[in-house]
């Protein structure tokens, strides 16, 4: 409705498992690219902010570590990272030539965790493909042992490593985009900025963590 009275808008309706968009590249690139284009559309010659979700992804196998907002995209190692980069190139462009759009693109790293409530978590359907929600399953009994892939990475104990931002922390980062936003503090009218701690935390680290916090002994090989 082109009379409702919107000012910022914050998109997050897209799909995000990177082994289904391999399976399944069309709905990925049906449904990702589809809501930000009727979304953008909406919106066609009205000044708006927008804050889109973007990941990390788009850096694919990075030169440096950590990754910084200069390092560049890489060619997309999934349907899902190739819908990210297109998302924001498309941004980009529609930046280019209507200063009325405002747009801010977080790149997330890996979200985890839950509101402190407990009533808002994460809950895949089926069997989870995020390490946080297989743990807790399993320390519950409705998963078996937790697996371990690899154990000769360049890590401490040798296990995979990864930057886990809190899900908490990630909404606060929303609400500072918008409000950088609302407060003119923008270089531009389209900006990026990564979302994580700058801290990895291995495989190993994240279930010895979960042990000691809840004092729950997981089942991992």
């Amino acid at each position: 409705n082109p009379n409702q009275d919107i000012s910022g808008v914050i998109h997050f309706a897209a799909h995000k498992a990177v082994g289904e968009s391999v399976a399944k590249p069309l709905k990925y690139y049906r449904n990702n690219f589809f809501s930000l284009l009727n979304l953008l559309s909406a919106f066609a010659g009205r000044e708006v902010n927008f804050v889109f979700s973007s990941s990390c992804t788009v850096y694919g196998q990075p030169d440096i570590l950590p990754v910084t907002e200069q390092a560049p995209v890489k060619k997309a190692e999934s349907p899902y990272g190739n819908t990210k980069q297109i998302a924001e190139e498309i941004l980009v462009e529609c930046a280019a030539v209507n200063q009325n759009y405002n747009f801010i693109s977080l790149r997330y790293f890996n979200p985890v965790g839950a509101h402190d409530s407990a009533l808002i978590g994460e809950l895949p359907i089926g069997v989870p493909q995020n390490l946080v929600p297989f743990i807790t399953q399993s320390a519950i009994g409705k998963r078996g042992a937790i697996t371990v892939f690899g154990d000769d990475y360049n890590t401490p104990e040798g296990s995979c490593i990864r930057d886990y931002i809190h899900v908490v922390d990630l909404g606060k980062a929303h609400i500072a985009a918008l409000k950088r936003q609302e407060n003119k503090k923008m270089l531009g009218n389209f900006e990026i900025f990564n979302v994580g701690t700058g801290k990895g935390s291995t495989v190993l680290e994240v279930v010895k963590a979960f042990e000691e916090s809840t004092g729950v002994k997981l089942d991992y090989k």
